[in-house]
C-alpha cells in the first residue's frame, strides 16, 4: 500500500533559510507534504550545518538533523550569474519562497519579492526576520535571545528577584517559524480563492511579543509592570511545582472546584474558608503564603505518591520529567509516535522528534532524511 498523500502535497516551496526560525517553518511544511527545496551556498551551506550543536559521524551537526528532514539539498550561490538565473527558473516552478536574510539583502541579491513576483504573480513569499522589514529595529541582528530580553520575556521568565533569565526553549525562533508556517497556508487558502500570491512577513521580537498574553493583560488590567513568578501562573493560583518529600510536582488547580479537589485530597480543607485564600484574587496575592501551606502537607508524601493521589481526584497533576525521562522512558510519548527515527547516509539511524500536528487523512510524516550538502542538486535542477 502506497503513503497517503500529505495535506500540503503538490506545493513547492524554496527555502532560503538557515539556522532555527526558517527552518522550522519550511519543515513544518515539509512534514505536511510539501516539496521543500533547501536552497545552500555551496561553500558551506547552513551555519547550523558546521557550527551549531553536536557532530556525531560526518560534518553535519544534530542541530542542523533536528530542523532539515523532509528537504532536498541544492547548492547555487546566488551571487553567480549562472546560479541567480537557475534560482529564478526555480521560483517560476514554486509555490512558496521563504528567506531569512537581514532585511534589504534579498533585493540587493536580485531575489526579492517584487522580482519574483513579476516572474510568478500566484507566488507566496514570506520573510522571517529578527524585528520585522519595517520599524526603527528593522535593520538590527536578530537572534531569540535578543528578541526575548526587548519583548519583555526575559523580566518575567525565572524566580521573584533573581538574575534576568530567558526561557529554556527558544521562543522567539520556534514562534516566529510557527506564525509564519501560519501566514503561509493561510495565504495558500487565499490564493485558492483570488489566484493571487502575497507577501507574508513575522518576526522573532514579534513572535515573542504575541506570545506575551497574560503579561500584556496584566499589565494593561492593573498597570503593574510584570514580575518573574517562577513556575507560578500569573492568572491562577495555586498553579505551579511544588516542594514534596522527594522532589517536585507540579498541580493546576485554576478554578473553585479544582481548588476544593485539591484541599480535599491534602486534607486542609480549613484553607477554603482561610481569608487569605478564599478567592482566586486572594490566593494569587498569598500566593507564596499558599505555596508554603501547601508544600508542609506535601512534604509527607512522595511526588509518585501525591500525583497518583490528585490525579484520582481529577486534580491535574504530573511530575517534572527531565529529558532522558521523556524521550527514554515516557509510555505516552512512545505511544503517541513523539520519537521516530530516520536513516541517514552518513550518520545511520537518527532519532527526530515527530509531529505534534495529527491529520486523519492526510498526516504529517518522515518520508526523506535531511539532506547532504547539495544533495539534490542534479535532481532538482534536472526536473
Amino acid at each position: 500500500m502506497t503513503e497517503p498523500a500529505g495535506a500540503l502535497d503538490g506545493l513547492r516551496v524554496l527555502d532560503l533559510t538557515q539556522v532555527m526560525a526558517g527552518p522550522f517553518c519550511t519543515m513544518l511544511l515539509a512534514d505536511l507534504g510539501a516539496d521543500v527545496i533547501k536552497i545552500e551556498n555551496p561553500r558551506a551551506g547552513d551555519q547550523t550545518r558546521r557550527s551549531w550543536g553536536y557532530a556525531v559521524h560526518g560534518e553535519d551537526s544534530r542541530a542542523f538533523l533536528a530542523l532539515n528532514r523532509n528537504k532536498r539539498s541544492v547548492c547555487l550561490d546566488l551571487k553567480q550569474p549562472d546560479d541567480l538565473a537557475a534560482f529564478l527558473r526555480l521560483a517560476e516552478t514554486a509555490d512558496i519562497v521563504v528567506e531569512n536574510f537581514r532585511p534589504g539583502v534579498t533585493k540587493r541579491l536580485g531575489v526579492d519579492y517584487d522580482t519574483l513576483a513579476a516572474r510568478n504573480p500566484g507566488l507566496i513569499y514570506a520573510s522571517v526576520s529578527g524585528f520585522g522589514q519595517t520599524g526603527p529595529y528593522a535593520d538590527r541582528p536578530g537572534y531569540d535571545l535578543i528578541a526575548q530580553a526587548m519583548s519583555g520575556v526575559m523580566s518575567i521568565t525565572g524566580t521573584p528577584g533573581g538574575t534576568p533569565v530567558k526561557s529554556g526553549l527558544p521562543v522567539g525562533d520556534l514562534g516566529a517559524g510557527m506564525f509564519c508556517a501560519l501566514g503561509i497556508v493561510a495565504a495558500v487558502h487565499a490564493r485558492t480563492r483570488t489566484g493571487e500570491g502575497q507577501y507574508v512577513e513575522t518576526s522573532l521580537f514579534e513572535a515573542a511579543l504575541a506570545m506575551s498574553v497574560w503579561e500584556s493583560t496584566e499589565y494593561w488590567a492593573t498597570g503593574q509592570v510584570p514580575q518573574a513568578l517562577g513556575s507560578a501562573n500569573r492568572m491562577s493560583a495555586p498553579y505551579q511545582a511544588l516542594r514534596t518529600k522527594d522532589g517536585y510536582l507540579t498541580l493546576g488547580a485554576n478554578n473553585e472546584r479544582l481548588w476544593q479537589r485539591l484541599c480535599a485530597v491534602l486534607e486542609v480543607t480549613e484553607l477554603l474558608t482561610d481569608p487569605r485564600f478564599v478567592t482566586n484574587p486572594d490566593r494569587m496575592a498569598n500566593r507564596d503564603e499558599l505555596a508554603a501551606v501547601l508544600e508542609t502537607r506535601l512534604a509527607t508524601g512522595t511526588t509518585d505518591e501525591w500525583v497518583a493521589l490528585l490525579l484520582d481526584a481529577g486534580v491535574p497533576a504530573g511530575p517534572i520529567q527531565d529529558y532522558r525521562q521523556v524521550l527514554d522512558e515516557d509510555p505516552h510519548v512512545k505511544a503517541r509516535g513523539m520519537v521516530q527515527e530516520v536513516d541517514h547516509p552518513v550518520e545511520g539511524r537518527v532519532r527526530v522528534l515527530g509531529s505534534p500536528v495529527r491529520l486523519s487523512r492526510t498526516p504529517a510524516r518522515i518520508r526523506r532524511h535531511p539532506p547532504l550538502l547539495g544533495e539534490h542538486t542534479e535532481e532538482v535542477l534536472g526536473e
